[in-house]
């Protein structure tokens, strides 16, 4: 419901500035590429980032195969990212918006043939343009979940589609003390406060889950902090020896690093990278490679 209101909005726009519309069928290509591993990695008690994967290996480039069909050179998005003269990505002038963590998978093929008319622009002047044109997305909240859960919570959708279902388990301590019970180790994440269910005298985080055992394993915030932070599928666009800095959250400033193989050796304390989020690599302000957080 709310995917076809996105769709009926965009149409509506586009026909107002005169331009056509094409929706693009990428059910199978997401359901595949992006929910099965979403809720696979789940199961297997990682903290998965299925819009990078989108981004990065479903929608923008069928979006690039779409333009070649056309005759299009190059695809405009209204991403907030720079680009360098060679085309790979820089963060956007406006920090607070910048979204090069999620477009970090981008291939160098696809990157080449991407456009991003934003990236010089903050918020609050692109909704200034789009009210002096009239458009109605103007004031238009900005989105702030998934977009496949439609309304569903995480919870429910990992139960009804991936058979995750309440199975419940020990919540121990560093020594493998049992603190109290909980529901599954799939709703938790590292670093997660709330809904621990236990009660202690100090602030509680999780730490780590094990699937196999079903345990969540919680501790102190300073159990959290990490200077080195272990990396899997790592992909660089330039020589490792250029990366200074890592960004380890969507929201998380980036963190001063070296590489040392596929290790994100830390110049600063960071407080719970998890396992299966993407760690994205920069040059000053380039992007220049990606990977995931490993165990």
């Amino acid at each position: 419901m709310l995917l076809g209101s996105a769709v009926r909005t965009a149409r509506a726009v586009a026909h107002r500035l005169g331009l056509p519309h094409f929706t693009l069928d990428l059910r199978d290509g997401f359901r595949t590429g992006v929910v099965q591993p979403w809720l696979a990695e789940h199961a297997a008690g990682l903290t998965p980032n299925p819009c990078v994967r989108c981004n990065g290996h479903v929608r923008l480039d069928a979006m690039v195969d779409l333009a070649d069909r056309l005759g299009a050179a190059t695809l405009a998005t209204g991403h907030y990212a720079r680009q360098t003269e060679d085309r790979l990505l820089r963060t956007a002038a406006d920090p607070a918006k910048d979204q090069t963590y999620m477009l970090a998978a981008l291939g160098r093929s696809t990157l080449r043939r991407l456009r991003f008319p934003l990236g010089e622009l903050t918020k609050p002047q692109v909704r200034a343009l789009a009210s002096e044109h009239g458009l109605p997305v103007a004031g238009k909240p900005d989105s702030q979940d998934l977009c496949f859960l439609a309304g569903t919570g995480r919870e429910r959708f990992l139960a009804r589609h991936g058979g995750l279902r309440e199975r419940p388990g020990d919540v121990l301590d560093a020594g493998g003390n049992v603190l109290g019970r909980h529901r599954g180790h799939f709703n938790f994440t590292v670093g997660q406060r709330r809904g621990l269910g236990v009660h202690a005298p100090e602030p509680l985080y999780v730490v780590g889950t094990d699937a196999r055992a079903n345990t969540v394993t919680v501790g102190p915030r300073e159990a959290l902090d990490t200077r080195a932070v272990a990396l899997r599928g790592l992909r660089l666009h330039r020589d490792a020896g250029t990366v200074d800095a890592v960004k380890l959250r969507y929201r998380a400033a980036p963190v001063p690093c070296r590489l040392e193989g596929a290790t994100a050796v830390l110049g600063a304390p960071f407080s719970a990278p998890a396992p299966g989020q993407t760690a994205v690599l920069l040059a000053g302000d380039v992007i220049v490679g990606c990977a995931t957080i490993a165990r």
